[in-house]
């Protein structure tokens, strides 16, 4: 039961900070200005790449290695798997990126902010089992407390780069005449699949055990797929490019520091 709270205490904030980035849309009509988007982009890119390498594909190595397996071989293989997974949703699913102005996936008679609503929460997902398995795998060694300290660390990072996200979803959607209340709601609900995908890998935590290296590493790999995909891209458009550069580097230090001192 103590790992199930833990894993929604997690899952929770982060779907609160989405949440309380969507309620900018109470305080501004406008979008976001480029440069900060930049910034914002960036910064979620450095903070997904390093919780992937120290909250994931490290102790995706070690659980590996505990259990007398060859460390690299699920770390590797986990990894391919989740990148395919994302290369396969993202080819599907149709879906649009506002910083490219295209659609993407199967061809939709959709509105375009259904489409970017979809975007959002198709990269939520590998988020949410991020959380949820670092839980689960803290819950499978109860004694070590590095391993939850690692899973809040998780938890905070993804959690303080959703709240831009919110307000990039709330606040297009108002600009394009959306209701305010609406589109602070939408924007909100795209975290929502946080919450269900991390706790539902807590509640199947028991049945994983074998796999945990695996799943690890394919949410390190699903991760990923989004960073190089569409985080890092969009947060270079355009002129003065070197800014995203900069909230990569300072996402990637935040977490990093996360990871290693409440760990």
């Amino acid at each position: 039961m103590e790992p199930l709270l833990w894993a929604m205490s997690g899952t929770g904030f982060t779907f609160l900070m989405t949440t309380l980035g969507s309620a900018m849309v109470f305080l501004f009509r406008k979008n976001m200005n480029n440069q900060i988007q930049k910034i914002f982009l960036g910064f979620a890119a450095g903070v997904m790449i390093a919780a992937s390498v120290w909250s994931l594909l490290i102790p995706a190595i070690e659980e590996a290695e505990a259990n007398g397996q060859i460390g690299w071989i699920p770390a590797a293989g986990g990894f391919i798997l989740g990148v395919i997974f994302l290369y396969g949703l993202d080819r599907l699913i149709p879906h649009f990126h506002p910083g490219v102005n295209k659609t993407e996936g199967i061809s939709s008679s959709m509105k375009r902010t259904s489409l970017l609503v979809l975007a959002v929460t198709l990269h939520n997902i590998p988020e949410g089992m991020a959380v949820g398995l670092s839980f689960a795998l803290a819950a499978q060694h109860a004694g070590d407390s590095a391993l939850y300290a690692s899973a809040i660390a998780m938890a905070i990072g993804i959690g303080i780069q959703n709240f831009p996200e919110g307000a990039a979803i709330s606040l297009p959607l108002r600009q394009e005449g959306m209701a305010t209340g609406l589109s602070f709601f939408i924007g909100s609900m795209t975290g929502i699949v946080e919450p269900i995908f991390g706790i539902f890998t807590v509640l199947i935590a028991g049945l994983i055990i074998p796999f945990m290296p695996w799943l690890l590493a394919f949410a390190a790999g699903a991760m990923m797929y989004v960073v190089v995909e569409e985080l890092i891209p969009e947060a270079h458009l355009g002129e003065h490019s070197n800014i995203g550069t900069m909230g990569v580097m300072v996402g990637f230090l935040i977490m990093m520091i996360l990871d290693v001192a409440l760990g």
